[in-house]
């Protein structure tokens, strides 16, 4: 259906259920732009969204990168996040030791 059709017509008021399978199944039988006011609509804008990772290029020898992919397989998880967690436990590691050091 084009947008002007959608947005020309009334929404349908929503139902009040009794519980959430209720709801659930009448989600599962209705189309939610039946009730929904696209008059209300607004667009949403996120100015200050940044990626919560940054790409970064690293070298390893090879045997290294071997040895965390095999202990990667044997925990089965991907090695980049076998990685991070070894990263983060060793950083959080010489933190720790650094306020332990009397200054």
């Amino acid at each position: 259906m084009p947008k002007s059709k959608l947005r020309s017509r009334k929404p349908e008021p929503r139902p009040r259920f009794k519980s959430e399978d209720a709801e659930r199944a009448f989600w599962a039988k209705h189309d939610v732009l039946d009730y929904f006011d696209w008059s209300r609509a607004v667009v949403a804008t996120f100015p200050n969204l940044k990626p919560s990772t940054t790409t970064i290029s690293i070298r390893l020898p090879e045997p290294l990168l071997a040895e965390l992919k095999a202990l990667a397989n044997e925990r089965d998880v991907p090695y980049q996040s076998l990685m991070k967690v070894f990263l983060a436990e060793r950083i959080a590691t010489e933190r720790h030791a650094k306020r332990r050091i009397p200054a």
